[in-house]
């Protein structure tokens, strides 16, 4: 019993010693908590009044707002064309660019007859530099230009180690997706700027968060994209240009098979732009459809480690 009594006893003084540390620590965990949920609820009315609330909001005179005439370049994947097809929709003309023109007249074709609006296809090859901006500076002269879309290159989407890549397929990458974006902005924005009124679109891709192994110059390549968009918000926000950086993650392809089992965790082309055309004005970084904000939070708490991991065995798969 005097052992019983010597431990109560002990654990008593202790107990009565530590009362301050324990009601410091459920305070400090108490404060962590509220802020978790406070940043949950503002997350959750970012969600809202970004994804769901423009929706009810009345339809919004694009051309007015920004200007008559969009230009799109890398208009041959398949968000840029859904974006084309969208900004016509609203009544916008159109000039598609792309170094391959197999579908893009077709597609210039299909938006002209469908909205009845002016629809121009370019084909341009980066790769000559200063050459392929020629034409495209001749067919934008003298239009109201209030948009330029830069999407990233969908194609060169293969996993292979960087020291196997060939040096054109280097070449291929950064001509197709750094150059085409920055000498296409640089072409249309002066123009912008001189009337106070545009938007810049960069659609890159949600996976610019994160190293991609095994894909090295485009993943370099999304994070130009969305780095570019950033650094030029700070510069010509002000000055009437609304620059966006669209990261998107998995969307349906019209040449792959899963196109038609699109879902609302892959949304078809046509449903992502409709989504992301929405967030225009409102956020100038967004993944522009709203489970694709919740896969973007997600990955933000992702350590890095594990995201490699996973990246490492989705590309030993496909």
């Amino acid at each position: 019993m005097a052992a019983v009594d010597s431990f109560q006893l002990l654990y008593r003084e202790i107990a009565r010693s530590c009362s301050c540390y324990v009601e410091t620590l459920a305070l400090v965990g108490a404060c962590y908590t509220a802020s978790k949920a406070v940043i949950f609820m503002r997350d959750c009315y970012s969600l809202i009044r970004l994804h769901f609330i423009p929706r009810l909001v009345c339809h919004r005179d694009l051309s007015q707002q920004y200007g008559q005439w969009a230009v799109i370049c890398g208009a041959s994947e398949e968000i840029a064309k859904a974006y084309a097809e969208e900004l016509a929709r609203h009544g916008i003309s159109v000039i598609l660019i792309s170094n391959d023109i197999s579908n893009v007249a077709d597609t210039a074709k299909a938006i002209s007859d469908a909205h009845g609006v002016e629809a121009i296809w370019i084909e341009a090859d980066f790769s000559l530099g200063s050459t392929a901006c020629k034409p495209i500076r001749d067919a934008i002269a003298g239009k109201d230009i209030g948009f330029i879309i830069n999407s990233l290159d969908g194609s060169l989407d293969t996993s292979q180690d960087f020291t196997d890549l060939s040096e054109s397929a280097v070449w291929d990458t950064i001509n197709r997706n750094v150059v085409a974006a920055t000498l296409v902005t640089r072409l249309a924005l002066p123009a912008m700027v001189e009337r106070g009124k545009g938007a810049v679109v960069n659609i890159s891709a949600g996976r610019c968060l994160r190293p991609t192994p095994r894909k090295a110059p485009l993943s370099a390549s999304t994070a130009f994209f969305d780095n570019f968009s950033r650094s030029l918000h700070y510069e010509y926000g002000n000055r009437g240009v609304f620059v966006q950086s669209l990261l998107p993650f998995r969307v349906a392809s019209q040449r792959s098979e899963g196109y038609g089992s699109a879902g609302w965790l892959v949304p078809s082309p046509q449903v992502y732009a409709r989504n992301a055309l929405l967030t225009l004005g409102i956020s100038h970084r967004t993944t522009g459809y709203w489970p694709h904000t919740i896969q973007f939070g997600l990955v933000q708490c992702m350590p890095e480690w594990v995201w490699i991991l996973g990246s490492r065995v989705f590309t030993r798969a496909t």
